[in-house]
């Protein structure tokens, strides 16, 4: 039960608090940090795009990766959200132990 930090991306302040909100109460992350006012410059069908985003730092569980993703793809107005795994090399034993008993399955 590796922790694993997740970089998620949303439209703006209220989907992330939305998005952030589920993930905590299905008890897919253990907790979510919300970033606002990043601004994207990405290239989207043949051009290059910049926008307003809102960054959700999530944590979580290695053997949860998938499970949130597939839900962040339910609920995500973007047809192709961002999501990535960053995998957690150390850190507060304390916190990891938190983290490890509050993901649930």
């Amino acid at each position: 039960m590796e922790p694993v930090l997740l970089y998620i991306t949303a439209s703006g302040r209220e989907e992330a608090i939305s998005l952030g909100r589920e993930l905590v109460s299905e008890r897919l992350v253990a907790c979510v940090n919300i970033l606002d006012g990043m601004l994207a410059l990405y290239w989207w069908q043949g051009e290059i795009e910049h926008n307003q985003e809102t960054v959700i730092i999530a944590k979580t569980l290695a053997s949860h990766v998938e499970r949130v993703i597939a839900r962040v793809r339910e609920l995500h107005s973007y047809s192709t959200p961002c999501v990535l795994a960053v995998p957690v090399v150390g850190g507060n034993p304390d916190y990891i132990a938190w983290l490890r008993a509050e993901v649930r399955d």
